[in-house]
């Protein structure tokens, strides 16, 4: 079965930069929306947890998602994040996704509750039948601590609408899963350190928060092993990243220094909303050196072709 929508390349969670009272930047999201263009991104997320959406009302998370819709002029996919706590948020959300003219949703499983299969389908159903828009399923059982376990693939698997997921679970087993078992959804790395497995397993995209600032070098390993299928060349640019997965995962700072690497690209977007705070000097510096030496090391292995 081919899916409704083709979910392929580097798809990034954009940052929502934000004033130092914790407003949206206005003029700084649009010059984010402007150079994940002009670097070649192939779509672009709003509402994700990149975004802070969990810091975020509905009105919010929809007055974003639209302007974001209203810069991008078509000129690559948007897809709007749906997930909420309460159904009645995530209708709201995929409703506004539909009358905005957003190509796909984004779909978590409601966090806290922690649903049982059965609940998350007929959850996600209900989502599924309030905007008719292709899914990005969005599998992070760390932060909802739901699973979307077999039952639930099977069950949502009825809709068409449900054409891809996004697995950050972690467990490279999932990834078996997936691709073997549920081929007609779209497999899309959501786990930034196992991007090689992913795409040894044939995903063809890959949701990456690094990309807000990197765009170029997550673009280079997804041309090397999915457009090129050059592995040996796939391997040398996942072993340069490497260093930049373990600084965004250390300390349970992924957020902040996601948008401290924006603003090393020139569009101040250190603020974040509280209870999180910007990194401190000493994050900023291991950041800035990590980036140096993986923007030299990957166009050096570029160069050679």
């Amino acid at each position: 079965m081919t899916p409704i929508f083709q979910f392929k390349g580097i798809w990034t969670p954009v940052v929502t930069p934000l004033n130092p009272d914790e407003t949206v930047r206005w003029d700084g999201l649009a010059d984010v929306i402007e150079f994940l263009i002009e670097a070649g991104v192939h779509g672009m997320i709003t509402g994700g947890s990149t975004g802070e959406n969990y810091a975020q009302t509905v009105a919010e998370r929809i007055e974003i998602a639209r302007f974001t819709h209203e810069r991008i002029k078509g000129r690559v996919p948007l897809v709007m994040g749906t997930g909420a706590m309460l159904t009645g948020d995530s209708i709201a959300l995929a409703q506004a996704a539909k009358e905005i003219g957003c190509d796909a949703i984004l779909l978590a499983s409601p966090p806290y509750a922690v649903p049982t299969d059965q609940e998350n389908a007929l959850n996600a159903l209900a989502i599924d039948r309030a905007a008719d828009l292709p899914i990005m399923l969005y599998n992070y059982p760390g932060r909802t601590g739901t699973l979307m376990g077999e039952v639930f693939l099977d069950r949502v698997g009825r809709s068409r609408n449900f054409c891809g997921i996004k697995e950050s679970s972690g467990d490279i087993n999932r990834v078996h899963l997936l691709a073997r078992d549920y081929p007609h959804i779209q497999l899309g790395c959501g786990m930034d350190d196992q991007a090689l497995e992913f795409f040894a397993w044939g995903a063809p995209f890959w949701v990456c928060g690094g990309s807000n600032f990197l765009p170029k070098e997550h673009i280079a390993l997804y041309q090397a092993c999915v457009v090129e299928n050059d592995f040996r060349k796939g391997r040398r640019i996942m072993s340069a990243m490497l260093p930049l997965m373990h600084v965004l995962e250390q300390g349970g700072k992924f957020i902040q220094t996601i948008k401290h690497g924006v603003t090393m690209v020139g569009i101040d977007s250190g603020h974040v909303r509280a209870p999180l705070k910007a990194l401190n000097k000493d994050d900023k510096r291991e950041l800035e050196q990590v980036v140096r030496v993986i923007k030299r090391t990957i166009s050096d292995i570029q160069a050679e072709g």
